[in-house]
Formats: C-alpha cells, sequence, structure tokens
C-alpha cells in the first residue's frame, strides 16, 4: 500500500492524493491548484501520473480546490467512477460547469495579450461542455454507505460538517494479508454552524491524512459571528443604506440567507428586501433545496415550524437570475440587503454593485470571508481609501464591516481533538491543505499531548503504508 501527494501539500489548493494497492489506483479528490497563472496552468495541465490508469476517485466535497480539476482528468483517459454523496454530486456538476465558463473567459483574457505580442494562442485548461462531461462519472453513495472502490477497499463517507455534502472517507483496506486503515479528513467543518451537521470526528485509524488550513488559529463561536451579522445590517438599515455583501455562491451564501432569515423571524432586524444575485449561488441554493437529508436537527425543526417551510426562503428574499433583474437594483436608493458573488470581489455582478454603492456613506460592504492577496476584497478589508472598479478609480465612503467568524474550516481546537482521537493507535499522521505556519502549530500542539510529531509532506512525496 503506498499514498502519494500530488495535491493540497505544503498549501491549501489542489487536494489530490493517490492510493496504490492491489494493483489499482484510487484517487482521493481532483482539486484544482490556484496560484500564479503560468505555474497553475501547466501543472493542472499535466497530471504526474496516467489519468488513464486511475481506476476509481473518491470525491470529499464539491469545492473547486477538491472537483476542480476532474474535467481535465477525463478529458485526458479517466473512464472509471466518482463515488461521492448525492449532493456533492449534484453541486460539483454546477461548480464544474461554472470553473468551465471560468477557463474559456480567462484563455480569452491571456490570448488577446499574447496575439499583441505575436504569441501562439492557448487553449482554455477545460470547456463548459467538458465540464459537463464528468457528470457522466458520478456514482452517487449516501452517508455512511459501505461500497467498494476497488478491489481489496472496503470505503464510507461520513459527515465531514464543511459544506453541503461534504464527506471524510474511511477505507478499511487489505493487501496480501495486511488489513490497515486510512482515514482522509476531506475538509473538516466546525460544531454549531448554520444548516449543517457536526463532522464527524475518527473513531481509529491507522493512517490519518488531514488537513490543518487553521491550525493555528482557534475559532470563536459561531454565534459570535451571527450577533456582529444582526449589529452591523442593522445599524446600516436603520440609516436607510444598502448592505452589499461578496460571498462565495457555495456555503456561505446559504449560510448567511438562513442568519437573515431568522433574524426576521425573531423581528431583530426592519422589514426590508433581500436579494441574491449571483447565478451561481442561486442554483446552489436550488440544490441545497434539494437535500434536507444534510441539514441537522435545528434546521430540520427549523423548516417544520416556519410558515414557508424553507430555510432558505422567506417573503422578504428574492433570487435574482436575469441581468436586467440585477441591474434594476442599482436604480433603487431604498434599504435593502444585496448578496453576491465574487467572495473576493474579483469578477461577477459584485463588482457593478460595489460600483454604484461604495461612495454613499449610508451604507455598508460586509466582509465575511477570507480575502486572498492583491484582490479587490482585500484592498476593501485592509480599508483602503480609494480602489479601482472596471479600472475607474473610486473613494470608498461607505462603511467597511469584517465578520471573520464565518469560516466553514475548523480551527485549531477542532483540528488538534481530531487528531487525538487516533493517539495511539496511528502509526502515520499526515497533515495537508495548510500553509508552513498553521501546519506547524497544529504539529506543536500535537506533540505536546504526546502525539509523534506528523508528517507535513512535499508535493509528489511518496509514503510506503500498512507496514
Amino acid at each position: 500500500m503506498r499514498i502519494n501527494f500530488f495535491g493540497a501539500t505544503q498549501t491549501v489548493t489542489g487536494s489530490q492524493h493517490l492510493l496504490n494497492i492491489n494493483g489499482s489506483n484510487l484517487l482521493l479528490d481532483c482539486g484544482l491548484y490556484q496560484g500564479r497563472r503560468q505555474e497553475s496552468y501547466e501543472r493542472n495541465s499535466n497530471f504526474p501520473y496516467l489519468p488513464g490508469e486511475v481506476d476509481a476517485i473518491i470525491l470529499s466535497h464539491a469545492h473547486i480546490d477538491h472537483s476542480g480539476n476532474l474535467p481535465n482528468l477525463v478529458k485526458q483517459g479517466f473512464s472509471g467512477s466518482i463515488y461521492t454523496t448525492p449532493a456533492t454530486a449534484h453541486l460539483a456538476n454546477i461548480m464544474l460547469i461554472d470553473s468551465g465558463h471560468i477557463q474559456e473567459s480567462d484563455a480569452e483574457f491571456v490570448n488577446k495579450h499574447r496575439q499583441r505580442k505575436g504569441e501562439p494562442s492557448i487553449p482554455p485548461l477545460y470547456t463548459q461542455e467538458e465540464a459537463a462531461i464528468v457528470a457522466q462519472h458520478f456514482s452517487p453513495v449516501q452517508y455512511d454507505q459501505p461500497f467498494e472502490p476497488v478491489a481489496g477497499v472496503r470505503a464510507r463517507i461520513l459527515d465531514a460538517g464543511h459544506i453541503l455534502g461534504s464527506g471524510a472517507v474511511v477505507l478499511d483496506m487489505e493487501e496480501k494479508g495486511r488489513k490497515w486503515r486510512v482515514w482522509f479528513s476531506g475538509d473538516i467543518g466546525r460544531r454549531k454552524l448554520p444548516l449543517l451537521r457536526d463532522p464527524v470526528l475518527p473513531d481509529w485509524a491507522d493512517t490519518l491524512v488531514m488537513e490543518c488550513t487553521y491550525g493555528d488559529k482557534p475559532h470563536e463561536d459561531p454565534q459570535v459571528a451571527y450577533d456582529e451579522l444582526r449589529q452591523v445590517v442593522g445599524r446600516t438599515l436603520e440609516r436607510g443604506g444598502k448592505v452589499i455583501i461578496p460571498s462565495f455562491a457555495v456555503g456561505r451564501t446559504q449560510e448567511i440567507v438562513y442568519d437573515l432569515h431568522q433574524m426576521f423571524n425573531d423581528h431583530q432586524l426592519p422589514a426590508v428586501p433581500v436579494y441574491v444575485d449571483s447565478p451561481l449561488a442561486v442554483n446552489a441554493s436550488d440544490i441545497f433545496k434539494m437535500h434536507p437529508e444534510c441539514f441537522d436537527e435545528e434546521t430540520r425543526e427549523f423548516i417544520k415550524e416556519d410558515k414557508h417551510h424553507s430555510a432558505l426562503g422567506f417573503d422578504r428574499l428574492t433570487y435574482t437570475r436575469s441581468v436586467e433583474e440585477s441591474k434594476a437594483l442599482n436604480n433603487r436608493k431604498d434599504p435593502m440587503i444585496i448578496l453576491s458573488a465574487s467572495g473576493m470581489a474579483e469578477t461577477g455582478r459584485i463588482l457593478h454593485h460595489l460600483r454604484n454603492n461604495i461612495e454613499n456613506p449610508k451604507n455598508t460592504i460586509l466582509i465575511v470571508s477570507w480575502q486572498a492577496p492583491y484582490t479587490l476584497g482585500r484592498r476593501l478589508a485592509d480599508r483602503e481609501k480609494r480602489v479601482r472598479i472596471f479600472g475607474e478609480e473610486y473613494k470608498v465612503k461607505a462603511e467597511v464591516a469584517t465578520i471573520g467568524g464565518l469560516s466553514s474550516h475548523a480551527g485549531q481546537r477542532l483540528l488538534t481533538e481530531y487528531a487525538l482521537r487516533v493517539k495511539g493507535r496511528a502509526r502515520h499522521v499526515f497533515l495537508v491543505h495548510g500553509e508552513p505556519k498553521p501546519a506547524r502549530a497544529l504539529s506543536e500542539k500535537l506533540v505536546e499531548a504526546g502525539m509523534e510529531k506528523p508528517v507535513y509532506p512535499q508535493w509528489r512525496e511518496s509514503v510506503e503504508i500498512g507496514l
């Protein structure tokens, strides 16, 4: 038995781990590596193994850094099954098609510059049409339903509590009389998150492969973020302003909509319209409604008692699909709440909402997630006084507020608890999906608690397990 680390090593993108067992190749995730444009294109285009020799894939969840290179894998010869939960299969389909659109747009943009320099055009990493083909390979399995992806491997997917349909992967393997359990965490969620059940923690494992994104940062109780959201929205509406929220289309948007629904039901906010203005977010919200089996008990009880019998639908809420509906919002001056993609304010309809509202001091731009360096969202979060949108400079007169406690990743305390569940049994603990600083901090916590120092594998590192 051998595990090969082909992504999310010493970084947080491109999750991809290949297991060799009984002559078969089982791939855990096939995420898109995201970094500098040229490096990303080359790394995502060229797999360090032959796609046609991968026998099966288990997909932990739909986020693009875990699923986003599946279209390229299929294009290059993968023909097997992709095992995942039904909710992840539905979400991944729309997200991959959206990613295909982005790949096409990026290639078009780059090729304009290349043509000016007399350089040959480059094709998109994959197209929308190629992304849509991936759905033919999905083989949905329910949580905790045993299945055999390759010979000698009995697998289950357990709820990871990260986004809708997300899972940890448990592999009970047997090779040449040796039995071994590998537990792959995927992305670990948090307790008490809106909508979702709490993550299932390991009972035991011989090999643990786990994320460490926030290994250096404890998270506050989600109730703190809920209260901050209510306060920011409340004071903006009281002064007659709009709340503009750049929000990731899958996960974050639905959590905020559910929180707002509860606030309106409890009369904690004045009655104003709420708009979700992102085609992908609208489609994702429809998929959330299709999968109540993923909701926690509190959400199911809320749906049962709510007059709309929906967590993500209420009287003041409108999901806008057309460009015309989106443009009409910018002609209105009445108080309202607008959630729109992209989450880092780099592309999409959110740019139009920011451009039309950023210079009004009554309004608030609410940042609800981590912002990558050099993005417009990061410039706003850093309280820059002037920003450029569509090439034009704007003064930031609107209030800029940030809420840092909405992450759907486990913080240091839960990560530590997660790893300690295999203390005394695990022969290998590998930390992936984390930058060096959080990985080092979590490693130190685990050593202090009496565990062997975890391994922080390098890209393309290969380790024999089962010995």
